[in-house]
């Protein structure tokens, strides 16, 4: 009853059914009327609109298939459709691969894989880190998932691991089974050095050339069956492998199909034949061989057969197999080939022949070493051995040729057995292997027209593995009940075992088969009959063809197979002509001898080999004696396959196995076409169906009990709603649902019939569908009203404006009719007063024209009468003059003659007086008067020198301020003089101006009249011309406009322009920079990778050495690669002691993969060096901006010294201003020492005197100055110091002004110096500075400075009163010596008295120049002084200005006071932050302040970057001590213990963060305090004086950065690895608003519930994950600008993992996930604003995310939206669109999917973006860190080291 009512419900009207269809096996319908229980037909209506009538089965009755809901249509999992059948599966299968591009699917634990035939950008590196530790339900399906889940089954259960991977040819077998060894490969590494996943991937392209052919259906067909091991060591690395072939098909060898290829490797050599190396093979096109010809297909589109072979020889090296060998391959593959084409011809009917000196034979002889006769001769002959005798027997042609093509099959597999078995040795491993990954690839089911041998073996490992399936799925349905609590009940499911019965069992036909192969005359149709007097009645699953005797049907699982028995014996046999192995044996090509050597000892010629090492117990090995090998190679194809398969099941079995089914879409390899004939048999053929079967039979749809309270929480009423939601769910179920067996409740899940996820969806979407209703009458309601509403409205509105529009026009004709009367009367009066001006204006412009005209005539008649007088004056001025002229001449002609005859008169008189004696009496008599004359001279010098002494004083005291009322006069009367000459000079030039002005006033009156000719005429020209000008220059102002305004928009063109261009070339330039520093960066994580594989390989060669001797200490690795790194091992003796320990105890390592290492880390110290290079250059373009900044600051400090540099500036001024009176003075001396004017008192003298004394004086008064300004500073330095740390000194300062001489401050510094003497221990006590020890210093070098100077003053002073007496004495001396000379004088003739007065006056002004030499000499010699002396004093007070003093003061600052020691806080010592230890408490230091720090306590209670801080300062005083090999070890080992506790603790957050803030403060101490001016532009003085003075740090500094840069990689690493777990919870899964995304029905590849539960992650959690990681770099001490950049890492790792999830889960593509990702990238935002860090760059990051949210919301119909869509989603790539688009799934049956064209508009409109075909973000990326300069402003003297460090042997300096 219930099951019909539910029928009833279910076939209705308007229901989807699928009804079978010839053509497409299944086609859709639709019900037209409802069916009632009973009917024996139903009335369907096709997609086409054709209205059928399907008739029901009479004995069944069963309905049609009803279709899934639209919503659960392209499900990850079949198991989640809700009706579970075939053509459910079909239809969900082709949705998935032709409207979403999805080529794999789940169905239970199968993962069914659809060849694309397109390559696909969906096996990358970022797409395998993606799955890579995803839950396999949690992403889309893909290879990559099922192999994850693998490798995580094989850590967490401790089981190996199997993945079978199986289909028809061209389903892409080969390629998934490679892609899944690539993840492997990717995610594992190898456990060494020796890159065994490399290897493992390099078998693949070795065995696709020798194992893989084109055929009909695959262009790259596995001609074989392979299974891999990959093994792993216990730490999950890959260790090696090892690979298992099962029946290789040899007959291709000798032929192949129409449109069918040998195999690969043939092509490629032939290919390759134009190499040189391959000349003397003797290849030419493949057309020309036999065995690669008869397909008559030798190419393959798109594939290069000759670059296939150069990857083939690259993997046969990476494998160890080397060219010598490999050239011995090809020589044995060309001579199959030349052997195909030897000739056998008829000699007779039972004999056969080949022509001699056959060139191709020749050819094989010579590649293979062997002869040609015997060649020939057993090509054409066989030996038959009886009892007695042995005879050989000619062979006919046919036979011979079925011999040669057997030799052929037979070397190649010999050689494809050589080849698997070297492959195995490469890949073998000496490690223990712990655990492995088994990947079969194995060929599936297969029926074709002809099934022959191969086809039956194919079938039965596809029977075995089908039964093992079978069995696998039976298993894992059993365990989820029983888990759950659920009565079991057999579920009836196909049994293939009596199918295997028919091959194995005991007279099965193998053994049949093995038994006619025994017989002597034993044939395919005597085999054939006993087949069928064996099996015909027996099994029903044998069956005889009706229209053959030589052929049997099997029925498989799969289907029924007819096989031709013709081959059977002969392919089971495997026969070779003995003779003519024995002559292959007899080669002398080694090759060949080592393929056909102990030839007994192979197992099969089909390539298996005994195992190796580093297989498990699991792998069964047969056995190696002699005895058992031989029994071993009399076994048949078939028996060995048996054996095998054996085997491999056995291992199976033993594994946990993985399920790959891949389907064949069509058979024309097209891209994208489904054939759902070719599918449904595929499907049919692998067994999906039957899983399908086995879960439908049971439970199939399966919900947790919080997923199905979510989704049917809307059937529910809020009485059933309880706080258990486990009874609310039983409670509401059995409301529904009312036949108990269509449901089972389990301990964690309800558990389904199928269909009844249906029937509940169709409830659901009934009491929706009810709701909207509701809800659209309610808003229709509303709406009607509302438009009522707004009408009635209006209608009021338009009465009252049409009411006020009528009185508007009435108001306005009114004032329109006023208005005009008032224009009119306007008007009017406006017409008459024009009327009137007009007359006006006529009246006046006569009356204007009439008086010019008489006022023109006026002034011509007053002009020419004012040039006649002019005229007049010139002309009687000319006359007068003239007349005067001639009078002057003739009187001064007069003159002359009277003048000339007196003085003829004169002359006679003179003439006569002159012969007269009276005349020499005269002049006696005037000599004598000389002589008194120069008496009276010499008495006056002598009264002159009585008064010189006394004068001396007045004159020198009178001089100075002569001296400088004359310089001023002086100076004045220059100007004036200057003035006056400027005066004269502009006077001249005022004259010549005004002659010239006078020139051309008479030319322009010349012209005047010219031009007033010709001025009329013009004027009228002129008239005209302006008119035309005019209209020109209207035209040319509008060009002129016009090319302005496009001259102003080009340049504001090309300034735009240019400034996108400096834009561009910036962020290019920025883009480079970031590139590089990137470049660096990884470089650096690749050498750090590297260090800890050496490390790891040291540690475990040191373990192994230390088994012997457990006492041995190892030593560091990090230590010696990093010394290796940055060649400072060089200065350690102890270092390269214990490298050659090192060296000793790795001696057993692998050379070759020592010296791979070494050539590597060369390789990467190289590139490092060229980045670090190019970053440098990078960096300096940014460093020359910031020293614009830099200079302004230099401005900006130099105005603290404005005080000093003034002073500095006054005294330079008084210094250039002794130069010039120097100058003076010399200029004066040689102006007068003709005139003797030198003597003492004389000007030069005075002014010598008086610059000598105003010298002293301005030194005295500088000294002054400089004290008194010394002084002012020290009392201003330590008034701020005494404002801000002390308050008792304040006392002292007040007294300073009452001591008045320097008596008192010696006094005063005498008790001071006492007291100090006697408390000299407690000096440290005094103050917190040390103020008062610092007076002083201060008083004592103010005491010293007076003391000089006092001295200095009396020794100038004594010199001056030595220098005036010995000047008096001379002047004495002087006048003795001239009287003695007038005496003599006075006795002499006149004559010679003149001349010895003058030769005396010559000589002593002669002297009075050489003693004025010589003072001048000490007058320079003293200037010299005094300039050394101002240039000391002046660096003194800049020295004083820059650094300031600290702690120096003047004797003014101290007091008089007694001084209470008892009173002032004293100080032990002055400290230079520094840190004293001793060598040997180095490692004791690095123990216990790196080593075992624990960042916890240090963070929260101590100052930040105390360890940095620490280091530093003891880096200081071993750079005060100038200790090389201290300061090395020191930093070598700071560098050493930072990396060894990262790699100890690399995975705590905080002790990385912690060590990272140090680090970074660290290198920002080497370079606040390397004395490089641009780190020390903000350091205080006291910091200045800290800085290194011994050692160059720069080489350091970088290596500390590089350090930085990897603790940075590893807090990135370490966040990634805390939130990454976080991510896809809480940014897609965890629903923050509640109730906005629905659940979907989950298969059995359930995916995470996207309920929030208990132990689920949440978005909250995750912000709070983010606030733990910032407050603990704060704590830390972190630069802010590197916060700001590890945020940013942490929002790029953030949306980069949760688009990739987005795009990798078809589920969470819907636009209520849209609207949830929107909300939490705003929470995100939110938490980034409270944090201050919006400016980061963070927010940016999360773009592509933003978009891809906003894309999912947006709408997707027209073009307009795709036009949207294009313009909005700018940061996500052409490939990210399209994938959203196609996995966009509605999640409600009211939203629509995207539709195809539309997908394809949008591609059309992205074709032109040029942009990377990725389609995920890397999470993997890491900006590139810089690390900005920021000084610190703690002063080192005042850190104080805790006792909790136990660092108590420092000591402070």
């Amino acid at each position: 009853m219930n099951m019909n009512r539910e029928l009833e419900y279910m076939f209705v009207e308007s229901a989807r059914v699928w009804i079978p269809d010839a053509e497409e096996e299944w086609k859709s319908a639709e019900l037209v009327k409802d069916y009632k229980n009973g009917e024996a037909s139903l009335q369907l209506m096709l997609e086409d609109g054709k209205v059928i009538e399907h008739k029901l089965d009479p004995k069944t009755k069963n309905l049609p298939y009803l279709r899934n809901p639209d919503i659960l249509v392209g499900e990850n999992d079949l198991t989640a459709l809700s009706y579970l059948h075939e053509p459910a599966v079909l239809h969900n299968l082709k949705v998935r691969f032709i409207d979403s591009k999805l080529i794999y699917t789940y169905c239970g634990i199968v993962l069914v894989a659809i060849n694309p035939y397109e390559n696909l950008p969906i096996y990358g590196t970022d797409i395998i880190n993606a799955y890579s530790g995803q839950n396999m339900g949690d992403m889309d399906p893909h290879i990559f998932a099922v192999a994850e889940e693998a490798y995580k089954q094989m850590a967490r259960d401790e089981r190996n691991q199997s993945i079978i991977v199986s289909g028809e040819s061209g389903a892409g077998k080969t390629v998934s089974a490679k892609y899944a060894m690539r993840y492997f490969a990717t995610v594992s590494g190898s456990a060494s050095e020796a890159n065994v996943e490399e290897k493992v991937l390099a078998s693949n392209p070795i065995m696709e050339a020798i194992g893989n052919a084109k055929t009909t259906r695959n262009d790259n067909s596995s001609r074989f069956g392979k299974y891999i091991e990959i093994g792993f060591d216990n730490r999950y690395r890959i260790i090696g492998a090892n690979m298992r072939t099962y029946l290789l098909e040899k007959s291709r060898v000798v032929f192949q199909a129409d449109e069918e290829r040998n195999y690969h490797v043939f092509y490629q050599l032939c290919a390759s034949a134009h190499l040189p190396e391959f000349k003397n093979l003797r290849l030419s096109s493949a057309n020309d061989f036999l065995y690669t010809r008869q397909g008559r297909s030798p190419v393959i589109e798109g594939v290069d057969d000759s670059k296939e072979l150069c990857t083939t020889r690259h993997a046969f090296t990476l494998l160890g197999i080397n060219e010598s060998y490999q050239m011995g391959l090809f020589q044995v593959l060309a001579a199959i080939l030349h052997l195909g084409n030897v000739e056998i011809k008829d000699r007779d009917a039972d004999s056969s022949l080949i022509a001699p000196n056959n060139r191709h034979l020749t050819a094989f002889c010579e590649l293979v070493g062997v002869t040609y006769q015997d060649m020939s001769q057993w090509l054409c002959h066989r030996k038959l051995k009886t009892a007695n005798e042995t005879y050989v027997k000619p062979l006919p042609r046919l036979q011979a040729t079925n011999a040669r093509d057997a030799l052929s099959k037979h070397i190649y597999a010999k050689l494809f057995s050589w080849i698997v078995e070297h492959v195995n040795k490469a890949l073998v491993t000496n490690v223990k292997q712990h655990s492995f990954i088994g990947v079969l690839d194995i060929y599936g089911f297969e029926t074709f027209e002809i099934n022959s041998f191969e086809q039956f073996c194919i079938n039965y490992a596809n029977e075995k593995l089908q039964q093992q399936f079978n069995m696998h799925v039976f298993k894992l349905e059993q365990e989820e009940y029983m888990r759950e609590q659920i009565p079991w009940t057999l579920i009836d499911f196909y049994d293939n075992q009596p199918c295997i019965n028919l091959i194995e069992a005991k007279m099965g036909i193998l053994d049949l088969l093995d038994e006619e192969c025994k017989m002597p005359k034993g044939s395919d149709d005597s085999w054939a009959q006993k087949l069928y007097n064996t099996h015909l009645k027996t099994c029903s699953l044998f069956e005889k063809p009706r229209m053959s005797n030589r052929a049997f049907i099997i029925q498989h699982f799969a289907d029924k197979v007819e096989y031709q028995c013709e081959g059977f014996l002969e392919k089971n046999k495997d026969t070779v002509n003995a003779e003519q192995i024995n002559v292959l044996k007899a080669s002398k090509f080694d090759l060949l001898m080592e393929l056909f050597r102990d030839e007994e000892k192979a197992t099969s010629p089909t390539g298996q080999t005994p195992g190796t090492g580093g297989r498990t117990r699991l792998s069964i090995k047969p056995d190696k004696g002699r005895d058992s090998s031989s029994k071993e190679h009399k076994k048949t194809v078939g028996c060995q396959f048996r054996n095998s398969l054996q085997m491999l099941m056995e291992t199976l079995n033993a594994t946990t196995p993985h399920y790959v089914r891949c389907i064949k879409p069509n058979d024309f390899k097209l891209a994208f076409s489904f054939d759902p004939k070719r599918a449904v048999q595929q499907l049919r053929a692998c067994g999906v169906l039957e899983t399908i079967r086995i879960s439908a039979a049971g439970f199939p749809s399966r919900w947790t009990y919080q997923e199905f309270f979510s989704r049917y929480r809307v059937l529910m009423k809020q009485k059933d709603v309880l706080a258990d939601k486990k009874l609310t769910c039983r409670n509401v179920l059995e409301k529904l649902v009312e036949d108990q067996d269509k449901y089972q409740f389990g301990k964690t899940k309800i558990f389904f019939r199928a269909g009844q996820v249906a029937y509940l969806e169709k409830l659901r979407a009934d009491k929706l569908r009810a709701a909207c209703i509701r809800i659209q009458k309610t808003i229709r309601c509303w709406l009607a009203r509302k438009k009522y509403l707004r009408m009635r409205n209006a209608a009021i509105t338009i009465q009252r404006f049409t009411r006020g529009y009528q009185a508007r026009c009435l108001a306005k004709f009114m004032r329109r009719t006023q208005a005009a009367t008032i224009i009119q009367k306007y008007q009017r009066m406006c017409m008459e007063r024009k009327r009137y001006r007009q007359k006006q204006a006529a009246a006046l412009a006569m009356q204007t024209i009439l008086r010019a005209y008489m006022a023109r005539q006026k002034y011509q008649a007053l002009l020419r009468e004012h040039k006649a007088v002019i005229i007049q004056k010139f002309i009687r001025g000319w006359l007068a003059r003239c007349w005067y002229k001639r009078c002057l001449e003739a009187i001064v002609y007069l003159q002359c003659c009277i003048r000339r005859m007196r003085a003829k008169r004169e002359l006679k008189k003179l003439k006569i007086e002159a012969r007269s004696v009276e005349h020499f009496k005269k002049l006696n008599k005037g000599m004598e008067n000389k002589i008194m004359q120069l008496q009276r001279k010499i008495d006056e010098q002598h009264k002159d020198n009585r008064l010189v002494s006394e004068k001396l004083v007045s004159l020198e005291n009178s001089y100075s301020a002569e001296s400088e009322r004359m310089r001023s006069e002086l100076n004045r009367l220059r100007g004036a003089e200057e003035d006056a000459k400027n005066k004269t000079n502009q006077v001249l030039s005022l004259r010549e101006e005004l002659e010239r002005l006078k020139k051309e006033l008479s030319a322009t009156q010349q012209e005047k009249k010219t031009i007033e000719e010709w001025a009329q005429t013009y004027r009228q020209e002129m008239e005209k011309m302006v008119s035309e000008l005019k209209d020109q220059n209207g035209t040319l102002k509008k060009e002129k406009d016009d090319l302005n305004r496009l001259i102003q928009e080009q340049s504001q063109q090309m300034t735009e322009k240019m400034a996108r261009a400096i834009v561009l070339e910036t962020q290019q330039l920025e883009t480079d920079l970031n590139e590089e520093r990137s470049r660096y960066q990884n470089l650096l994580t690749e050498h750090r990778r590297l260090e800890e594989k050496y490390d790891d390989l040291k540690e475990e060669m040191a373990l192994s050495s230390n088994v012997s001797k457990p006492g041995h200490r190892r030593t560091d690795s990090t230590h010696s690669s990093n010394e290796s790194e940055y060649t400072y091992n060089s200065e350690y003796t102890d270092l390269e002691d214990g490298s050659r320990a090192r060296e000793d105890v790795t001696r057993g390592m692998d050379t070759s993969l020592t010296l791979k290492l070494q050539k590597r880390v060369t390789e990467l110290e190289q590139e490092k060096q060229s980045l670090r290079n190019e970053l440098e250059n990078k960096e300096d373009q940014f460093q020359r901006a910031r020293a614009r900044d830099d200079a302004e600051f230099k401005k900006a400090r130099g105005a603290e010294l404005e005080y000093e540099s003034l002073k500095r500036q006054e005294l330079e001024s008084e210094n250039k201003k002794l130069k010039h009176d120097l100058a003076a003075m010399r200029k004066s001396l040689l102006g007068d020492a003709v005139t003797g004017a030198g003597a003492p008192g004389s000007p030069a003298y005075k002014v010598l005197l008086d610059q000598l004394n105003a010298s002293c004086e301005e030194l005295e008064v500088r000294k002054e100055e400089v004290l008194i300004l010394r002084s002012q500073l020290v009392s201003q330095k330590e008034a701020m110091h005494h404002k801000e740390t002390m308050t008792e000194p304040s006392v002292f300062a007040e007294d300073v002004s009452k001591l008045k001489d320097a008596g008192e401050i010696k006094q005063a510094y005498i008790s001071l110096k006492d007291t100090n003497r006697s408390a000299a221990p407690d000096l440290h006590k005094l103050n917190e500075d040390g103020e008062l020890w610092l007076v002083n210093q201060g008083l004592k070098e103010t005491i010293r400075l007076l003391e000089h100077q006092l001295q200095s003053q009396r020794r100038t002073y004594d010199n001056e009163v030595e220098s005036l007496r010995g000047e008096l004495q001379n002047v004495k001396e002087e006048n003795n010596r001239q009287q003695q000379l007038l005496a003599q004088n006075l006795q002499l003739p006149p004559e010679a008295r003149i001349e010895a007065s003058l030769q005396h006056e010559i000589t002593r002004l002669t002297n009075e120049n050489l003693d004025l030499m010589e003072q001048l000499e000490k007058q320079d010699r003293t200037i010299r002084k005094l300039k050394k002396q101002l240039k000391v004093y002046s660096k003194r007070i800049g020295e004083m200005g820059a650094v300031q003093t600290e702690g120096q003061t003047s004797p003014g600052q101290m007091v008089d006071e007694p001084i209470h020691p008892v009173n002032i806080a004293r100080r032990e010592k002055d400290f230079q932050g520094m840190l004293e230890y001793k060598k040997e408490d180095e490692m004791k230091l690095v123990k216990n302040l790196i080593l075992e720090l624990k960042p916890r306590g240090v963070a929260v209670n101590l100052i930040p970057g105390l360890p940095a801080y620490i280091l530093f300062m003891c880096l200081r005083h071993a750079d005060y001590l100038n200790d090389d090999q201290k300061v090395r070890t020191l930093l070598t080992s700071t560098i050493n213990s930072i990396k060894k506790i990262l790699k100890k603790r690399g995975e705590d957050f905080e002790t990385v963060s912690f060590w990272l803030s140090n680090t970074c403060r660290f290198l920002h101490c080497l370079k606040q305090y390397s004395g490089d001016e641009t780190f020390a532009k903000l350091n205080t003085p006291r910091q200045n004086e800290h800085c290194l003075t011994n050692f160059d740090l720069a080489e350091y500094r970088q290596v500390i950065s590089d350090l930085a840069i990897q603790i940075y990689q590893q807090l990135i690493k370490c966040i990634e690895g805390t939130l990454h777990a976080m991510i896809v919870y809480g940014m897609l899964e965890h629903e923050t608003i509640q109730g906005v995304s629905g659940v979907k029905p989950t298969g059995l590849r359930k995916r995470t519930a996207s309920i929030a539960e208990e132990d689920t992650y949440t978005l909250e959690s995750m912000l709070r994950q983010l606030s733990a990681f910032h407050s603990t770099m704060c704590q830390h001490g972190t630069d802010p600008e590197l916060i700001k950049q590890v945020v940013k890492q942490e929002f790029y790792i953030i949306g980069a993992v949760t688009l990739n999830n987005l795009l990798l889960r078809k589920d969470m593509c819907s636009w209520s996930k849209g609207m949830q990702i929107r909300y939490n990238v705003s929470q995100l935002e939110e938490w980034l604003r409270d944090k201050g860090l919006m400016n980061c760059g963070a927010k940016e990051t999360l773009e592509p995310l933003i978009q891809a949210a906003q894309l999912l919301q947006v709408k997707k119909k027209t073009d307009e939206d795709a036009e949207a869509i294009c313009s909005m989603c700018h940061a996500l790539t052409t490939s990210q669109i399209v994938r959203i688009l196609n996995l966009y799934t509605p999640v409600n049956e009211f939203e629509e999917r995207v539709s195809i064209a539309f997908i394809r508009t949008i591609q059309t409109r992205l074709r032109d973006r040029s942009e990377s075909p990725q389609l995920l973000m890397d999470t993997k990326m890491i900006y590139p860190v810089t690390f900005p300069f920021n000084p610190s402003s703690l002063a080192l003297e005042t850190i104080q080291i805790p006792s909790s460090l136990n660092l108590g042997f420092l000591t402070r300096v």
